[in-house]
């Protein structure tokens, strides 16, 4: 066993801080070009996604951004039509019609279109006499025709030729979601598949063609009914209805209601398509291995075709001030939990940036007042925070869960505690800038992502935001001062909130929707469509493999004390990320994961368990041990020009953490309120637990743990010691980062 003399490192690795913070301030000013081919598009200087932002004759927004790191390009397809827009009369509609457009069109899906479309209006004219019916004997009568047309429709009808076709290229991710003012669809694609992709996303938005619509709907009623058994999807309801108890966003779900899913209409479908389905209420988002000039040409060639038409979204309702704290209960199986909500302005707000500024002072999994009062205090179970920002309006949630024998009103108490602290002023003066820089470095991990950076594109469009704005969103952060803050919560966080309390018991309101007897169906796999066929017969350039030399990519270098280092340089920006891996874990010791996990509540000699976590946050850097099951790691990552002093803190916690008994009681208790919390989780059960007995019988992993006895009976000073010891065993070492030359100088 070789041991590893970590303040050596820190020595050695300090050397990688040879460029200096960058504090020119960026101007970010919008400009328009026009390329070669005559095409018009917008950037933004010094945008650091490089974004060319072009709008196609017909209005579609087509947003294009080059990421080279692998041959492949995250789509998405836009629609500003979400459950928002949905009648009041068909809620669910806009989450419906994104099912059915995944079915084809007159020119794929369909072995006989002039056959299949007469059968496809008789169903339609039936779902309307079924919906304008009342007696209950007749609507059944009714369906039962619906059932016998379809049946008969189906025979020329071709199941999933559009997945089929997307498999075909090697498409990853074919999906799609619907929120309250979105639709989405989502494909990942090889580079060099996308002028097949273009095409027949061209041709699928334009033509909509519901078959197979009342099988369909037996996807939707399960889904409903999933949502009603799910206590998560419950609680969020509530509280949306409590917050907005005018506005869609409260009193239209996305599922829609029961009835309205029994009662659907073809002709309120297609209504919507072709009122929201047109190019300039929608947007095109390629990011990846692209070229732009060959990439406009190509999306014009195909989406400029579809139709441009006047959009005129309907006016929603302004809601009025909350002015007392609005109660709910919900109920269901799994552990209590509670939340409390506030209402805010949209994304663009001044609310937007005062919130994103304060929810990260309460809950950045580190330093905020959550992190270090309620959790590394143990005094709840768990407490978070997370914003969410509509077109229109915004919300500002705060969960928590009990700890054993603790109240959910008590939870709250302590979450709004840590609010009037904001309110009061009481947090350090270097929060505001810690919070930005980690704000900062979470986006600068975003923007080395294609589907991160293709997700923050659509988000921009869906709410009608300037892209030169979302840039500079944290440079105007950055403005606001410690007093605008305190001043902003005590306007802003008062009596004025939701407060959701999930409850464990049974729950008498769920309403679920009966399958009301649908035949299965002809789905005709084994024909092709004559548009499949050509489809397939047309052979894209192939691929030119770039092979990895893993020599010369993953470089290594041996220290004076003989200790290896592995590196790959960060072509992309500063930051860094380094891995001391050890090949035990907790299949070789048990206690090992007990004891990383004490180890994130524990101070030193020198500093508290909340000093700790401060320092590390004032820097940008995180850090942690982890304990799989064949192999540890401990981790730190962050701000390059921060490395060495990250690195000092981590050696100073890891060789002087300080044991303390009631830490390691209260650490107990949290363990054991989590398995018992795990247990009333369904997707625990089944993924975590019968999975892993599935894969293992007795012998699973999962049943490799100490008895609640055994951990009240163990020595804390013995998990610290095992820690700490975690050292001297023979180890690598892995780091990615850029400034590798000063590194080994």
């Amino acid at each position: 066993m070789r041991k590893l003399q970590l303040l050596f490192c820190v020595g050695f690795l300090i050397a990688f801080i040879s460029c200096k913070t960058e504090t020119t301030k960026k101007e970010f000013t919008a400009k328009t070009t026009t390329d070669a081919n005559g095409y018009s598009y917008e950037t933004v200087e010094n945008d650091p996604t490089g974004l060319r932002l072009y709008t196609l004759k017909n209005g579609l927004k087509v947003y294009l951004s080059k990421n080279n790191d692998e041959p492949k390009i995250q789509t998405y397809i836009a629609v500003r039509a979400g459950s928002n827009y949905d009648p009041k009369e068909t809620t669910g509609l806009a989450h419906y019609l994104e099912h059915m457009v995944f079915k084809g069109t007159d020119k794929f899906g369909t072995a006989n279109w002039e056959k299949e479309k007469e059968y496809l209006a008789k169903i339609s004219d039936l779902y309307e006499k079924h919906r304008a019916e009342k007696d209950p004997e007749k609507k059944k009568e009714i369906y039962k025709e619906i059932d016998k047309v379809s049946l008969e429709a189906s025979n020329y009808a071709i199941a999933n030729e559009y997945d089929k076709m997307t498999a075909s290229i090697g498409a990853q991710g074919t999906n799609a979601h619907t929120w309250v003012e979105e639709t989405v669809y989502h494909n990942k694609i090889p580079a060099n598949e996308l002028e097949k992709w273009l095409h027949l996303e061209g041709d699928r938005f334009n033509k909509l063609v519901l078959r197979l619509f009342h099988t369909e709907l037996e996807a939707v009623y399960e889904e409903f009914n999933r949502g009603q058994d799910s206590d998560y999807n419950k609680k969020f309801e509530a509280m949306l209805q409590g917050l907005f108890p005018t506005h869609p966003y409260g009193q239209q779900s996305t599922i829609g209601t029961s009835e309205h899913l029994k009662n659907p209409s073809m002709v309120a479908i297609h209504k919507y398509f072709d009122k929201y389905y047109v190019p300039n209420n929608m947007a095109l988002v390629l990011v990846g291995d692209l070229d732009f000039d060959n990439t406009i040409k190509m999306v014009d060639a195909t989406f400029g075709k579809l139709k441009n038409k006047e959009v005129v979204h309907p006016t929603l309702p302004v809601e009025k001030p909350i002015t007392a704290p609005v109660v709910k209960e919900v109920f269901g199986p799994t552990a209590e939990n509670m939340s409390i909500t506030f209402r805010s302005g949209g994304m663009g707000s001044n609310d937007e940036k005062m919130v994103t500024l304060i929810d990260m002072m309460l809950s950045n999994s580190q330093a905020g007042l959550f992190d270090l009062n309620l959790n590394q205090k143990q005094k709840v179970q768990r407490a978070s925070s997370f914003p969410i920002f509509f077109t229109e309006y915004g919300l500002h949630n705060m969960d928590g869960n009990p700890k054993e024998g603790q109240s959910l009103e008590e939870v709250k108490d302590l979450i709004l505690g840590q609010i009037e602290k904001i309110k009061k002023g009481e947090f350090e003066d270097w929060m505001l800038e810690a919070v930005i820089n980690d704000l900062k470095l979470s986006e600068l991990q975003q923007y080395e992502d294609a589907t991160a950076l293709a997700n923050e594109y659509y988000n921009a469009f869906i709410h009608h935001q300037d892209w030169k704005d979302r840039i500079q969103f944290l440079d105007e952060l950055k403005k606001i001062t410690k007093q605008e803050v305190i001043d902003f919560a005590n306007a802003f966080y008062k009596d004025n909130y939701v407060v959701v309390y999930k409850r464990k018991g049974i729950d008498k309101n769920i309403v679920k929707v009966e399958n009301p007897g649908i035949t299965p169906v002809e789905v005709n796999r084994d024909i092709q469509s004559e548009y499949v066929k050509q489809f397939n017969a047309q052979k894209p350039e192939p691929l030119k493999p770039l092979f990895v030399d893993y020599k010369k990519e993953i470089q290594k270098k041996k220290l004076s004390n003989g200790l290896e280092v592995a590196y790959i340089k960060n072509k992309n920006n500063d930051l860094f990320e380094l891995n001391f891996i050890f090949d035990m874990g907790r299949d070789n010791d048990k206690k090992l994961p007990l004891a990383v996990g004490y180890l994130d509540f524990l101070g030193t000699d020198k500093l508290s368990p909340e000093e700790v976590k401060k320092e590390f946050y004032k820097l940008g850097i995180s850090y942690g041990v982890q304990a799989q099951g064949d192999k540890s790691y401990v981790y730190i990552s962050g701000l390059k020009e921060n490395l060495g002093k990250g690195l000092a803190l981590l050696e100073n916690l890891w060789s002087n953490a300080v044991p303390d008994q009631e830490t390691y009681n209260k650490y107990v208790a949290k363990i054991i309120k989590d398995r018992e919390n795990g247990k009333t989780q369904k997707g625990n059960i089944l993924w975590n637990g019968l999975f892993n007995y599935g894969k293992y019988g007795e012998n699973s992993r999962l049943r490799n743990i100490y008895t609640v006895d055994e951990l009240k009976a163990m020595n804390p000073e013995e998990l610290v010691d095992l820690v700490k010891e975690l050292k001297n065993y023979k180890q690598r070492v892995f780091y990615y980062g850029n400034d590798i030359d000063a590194a080994i100088a």
